[in-house]
């Protein structure tokens, strides 16, 4: 994606958010349509109700016939497609020991091949259009620091990374594929994780900057990349973690 005069503004671009009718996912997708894109959003199902501003396509990101069949239908409609953030992703927490051949199979599938389903199909759109584009792949910090629970799903994140850096050396330089690598966040799905208000806020603790990231943290981390700042950034991590997580002996003199 060709840098745009006004550095972050993304007028007439074409933006495909995959997960992003909740969480993390939607606030991206709002932010990019505040800054100009067209930008539709995907999920297994629709919506109760989206914001003003964004449409939305059906697909299941995880079968490769299906993530193709979304970036032509947003081709489709719109002509191009210039920004493709792969957001769509998650696990629920299990001891590896549990981990059931499906589980593990799901998990892989959502958080390493259904990334590189729509990058694939994206990039053989963006190779071929004027400007190129931009392939974004929303991460977990479990890659770098797994946690109890999230076995197959960390070695899934750690291979979207490696992913990343490989798609970007092989498509540059019409088209430019980054991660963002997000920390603890606050979500809807906290509470499995962290329990209640006072478990969010023990875990907020433990990060230098005192909280936990929010999704317009890492909506931020997404215009930066597709700004025409970032036009000579590709194959990298962006780590949105406050500081990553402070260790037991600093903790501990905090207490």
């Amino acid at each position: 994606m060709s840098p745009s005069s006004s550095g972050s503004d993304l007028a007439d671009r074409v933006a495909l958010v995959t997960g992003g009718t909740r969480n993390i996912g939607l606030r991206i997708a709002q932010r990019l349509h505040e800054a100009g894109a067209r930008v539709v959003v995907c999920a297994r199902k629709p919506p109760d109700e989206l914001p003003a501003g964004l449409s939305f396509v059906a697909g299941d990101v995880r079968d490769a016939e299906q993530a193709s069949a979304l970036v032509t239908e947003v081709v489709q409609r719109h002509g191009r497609i210039d920004l493709l953030v792969n957001n769509a992703g998650g696990s629920p927490a299990v001891p590896a020991a549990d981990v059931s051949p499906n589980l593990a199979t799901a998990v892989v599938r959502l958080n390493l091949l259904a990334p590189f389903f729509v990058a694939q199909a994206a990039n053989a759109v963006m190779q071929s259009q004027e400007g190129g584009g931009l392939i974004l792949n929303i991460g977990s910090v479990s890659a770098i620091r797994p946690a109890p629970g999230t076995a197959l799903y960390a070695a899934a994140k750690a291979g979207l990374r490696t992913l990343t850096q490989a798609l970007a050396l092989e498509w540059a330089p019409a088209v430019r594929v980054n991660s963002i690598t997000v920390g603890v966040a606050r979500t809807e799905g906290n509470a499995e994780h962290y329990g209640d208000e006072d478990g969010v806020a023990a875990v907020a603790a433990t990060v230098p900057m005192g909280r936990l990231a929010t999704p317009d943290d890492v909506a931020d981390a997404c215009l930066l990349l597709a700004s025409g700042h970032a036009s000579y950034v590709t194959g990298a991590d962006l780590l949105v973690d406050g500081g990553g997580q402070l260790p037991a002996y600093a903790i501990v003199r905090r207490a």
